[in-house]
């Protein structure tokens, strides 16, 4: 059974395709009634509501699809009780679309190497870095230093500068052991800040095991790298920063509202600052009593680093 509403499309369509047909004779053949054709439906007032505020988060996020965006609502008190299909159907009706990107195409390989061999099973258990980068205005190049836990997906740091050096990435670290305690296990790829003698040496003194990935092989450190991909898709590409200044603002924004906005497909369509308030993780760190953190470490001579390629 064809809907009115397709009916209604139809007449349209042949009037457009055909002008010299009358609407009267469209509608007798297609056999919809001329009073349902010329019926304009009305949104009731509680969707004209919705699809207001919907279409502030749209303008807002303009990467999100309908499900995040109904993760959203859901989170306000006004639409706490709006489910995916009157999202979905409101979406449709308004003619929303996410504008699509070209994929990448994906290599086919084991997958058996880096995420599943390690999985994080609580919090700061396996912690995962890596760079992105970017430039400002004037081309000038931008440099940024995500760190995340694997099991809430929070991004635990997300660090901007000219250029970061293994100097740079301890300091960093450094701060969040002693804030949040180090982790058990730290996942990254081979870059040249990742496996200086100074990083590894760091990381042995604080009690945490480094899992190398094989070289060439990104899927092996994948959460970090769908983040990566999200931090470039919905604000690199979105955004024009004329310095490291206004980039460490925008960023620090965005790693506030990644952790405790943004809903998660993934956790499903948590935040990661609720799903690590509703675990009950180790104890911070899992560091022995009485364990205490090596000093600062001085500027770093440069090294000749030692290439590792599997981790343990």
């Amino acid at each position: 059974m064809v809907s009115p509403t397709r009916r209604r499309e139809t007449v349209q369509q042949v009037r457009r395709e055909m002008p010299q047909v009358s609407e009267r004779r469209a509608c007798q053949v297609i056999g919809q009634p001329r009073g349902t054709q010329r019926y304009a439906p009305k949104l009731p007032n509680k969707d004209k509501r919705v699809v207001q505020r919907m279409l502030e988060l749209v303008r807002r996020r303009p990467r999100f699809g309908y499900r995040r965006i109904g993760a959203l609502l859901r989170q306000e008190d006004e639409f706490a009780k709006i489910n995916v299909k009157h999202v979905c159907r409101l979406w449709r009706q308004e003619g929303l679309k996410v504008p699509q990107t070209q994929r990448k195409t994906r290599r086919l390989g084991s997958s058996d190497q880096g995420v599943v061999r390690r999985r994080a099973e609580h919090v700061n258990h396996v912690w995962c870095y890596d760079f992105v980068k970017d430039q400002t205005l004037d081309g000038r190049p931008l440099k940024f230093l995500p760190i995340e836990d694997e099991y809430t997906r929070e991004c635990l740091a997300l660090e901007v500068a000219r250029s970061i050096t293994a100097a740079d990435v301890i300091q960093v670290l450094q701060y969040l052991f002693e804030v949040r305690g180090a982790p058990q296990f730290i996942r990254s790829d081979n870059g040249p800040e990742f496996i200086a003698h100074a990083i590894k040496k760091y990381l042995a003194e604080s009690g945490v095991e480094t899992l190398y990935i094989e070289p060439g092989s990104p899927w092996q450190n994948a959460y970090i790298e769908s983040f990566n991909s999200r931090f470039r898709d919905e604000l690199l590409n979105c955004e024009l920063f004329t310095s490291v200044q206004e980039a460490t603002v925008i960023s620090s924004d965005y790693r506030s509202d990644y952790n405790h906005q943004r809903p998660h497909s993934s956790l499903g369509y948590r935040t990661p600052a609720e799903l690590a308030a509703s675990v009950a993780g180790p104890p911070v760190g899992l560091r022995p009593a009485g364990y205490v953190l090596p000093a600062a470490q001085q500027p770093i001579e440069h090294e000749e680093p030692t290439l590792i390629t599997t981790g343990t």
